[in-house]
């Protein structure tokens, strides 16, 4: 299993020795480095200021939210990235929620999945430069109609150092992840357990046999976000990690619309994740904090002493996980993987 060192998004402002971080990982042989936006900052400017700075290292974005940009401006960012890093950049994608695309980016949200289609097969119309891009969608229409009248087929006059470029997709729900299986190099789970690897293998095995499909296990990536944390009390490594699950849990996502609640649900924690949303919606942050049980940091992270870490890691070598995508400053990145080398 692969480790990966995940950036994430910035706070209010930049984040602190991020760049320390990004060279410790590359010295330490992780496989992978990776950025995220939401509504502050973007993902490719971070990713392109640490490969600058890196000779191996892959630069993921993990993710990039698709209604901020269309498909062909996604690509030319995608394509100056493999240059510039001489062949090194992954591109992840994801759909976000209605909350950020209709109010952030000002895009409708409706039908993700076949969106998420039409952007993927734009995105690799224009890395393979065969032809001039165009597409006739429900959500795309590459000349637009309607407009001028003037609007001419085209190819990127950068020719792509690779026409192959590794597409992942982030996605939680069974149908995306089967999703992400048919049309995708590899898939970006958010608050994966070993406990839920046997629903997630049978949604990834939906979209390996649909006609067309790109891979299979054998040859598909799963890079999981997965909090380790190595630390002689257990109790003091989960609160490390409660105030941001109750942020995804209860915040991230309108009562009747948040996915990551959904994630929990299915794992076993539909009380849990209910008295969570409740609480964080009604402004009793700390309270939903105090909600969470440390048993459900436990089943999605790996904390405590490292003997404890090293126990528990065989459970998550069996899983589809082929990268484990970690975060912290570098002297937890170095204390990590001590404990799982």
């Amino acid at each position: 299993m692969k480790l990966g060192f995940h950036l994430g998004y910035w706070g209010s402002g930049p984040i602190p020795g991020a760049q320390e971080a990004v060279l410790e990982a590359e010295r330490l042989g992780f496989d992978s480095v990776w950025s995220a936006e939401a509504y502050g900052s973007d993902a490719f400017t971070p990713l392109a200021w640490a490969g600058a700075a890196t000779s191996r290292i892959k630069l993921g974005t993990n993710i990039v939210q698709m209604s901020a940009r269309t498909p062909t401006a996604t690509a030319m960012s995608a394509l100056t990235m493999d240059h510039l890093s001489g062949g090194r950049f992954v591109l992840g994608l994801g759909a976000s929620g209605p909350q950020v695309v209709e109010g952030w980016y000002g895009q409708p949200y409706p039908k993700p999945l076949a969106r998420t289609r039409e952007y993927v097969e734009i995105v690799r119309k224009v890395l393979a430069r065969e032809e001039p891009v165009t597409i006739d969608g429900q959500f795309f229409q590459l000349p637009l109609k309607g407009g001028t009248g003037l609007g001419k087929p085209l190819k990127p006059t950068v020719h792509p150092l690779r026409a192959d470029l590794p597409v992942y997709l982030a996605a939680e729900g069974p149908k995306n992840v089967a999703l992400a299986a048919e049309i995708c190099d590899g898939w970006l789970p958010l608050f994966f357990s070993p406990k839920s690897d046997g629903f997630y293998r049978a949604a990834l095995e939906e979209g390996f046999a649909r006609p067309g499909a790109r891979r299979s296990l054998a040859d598909f990536e799963v890079a999981a976000s997965v909090p380790v944390i190595v630390h002689d009390d257990v109790e003091e490594a989960a609160s490390r990690i409660k105030p941001a699950l109750a942020l995804y849990i209860g915040g991230m996502g309108a009562k009747t619309v948040n996915f990551h609640h959904d994630v929990f649900a299915r794992l076993g924690y539909a009380d849990v994740a209910d008295k969570v949303q409740e609480l964080y919606l009604a402004g009793r942050k700390e309270e939903a904090v105090k909600a969470i049980p440390t048993s459900l940091v436990e089943d999605t992270s790996l904390i405590g002493p490292a003997e404890k870490v090293r126990e528990e890691l065989p459970a998550w070598e069996k899983t589809v996980v082929t990268t484990l995508l970690l975060r912290g400053d570098a002297g937890s990145l170095a204390r990590a993987a001590k404990a799982l080398s």
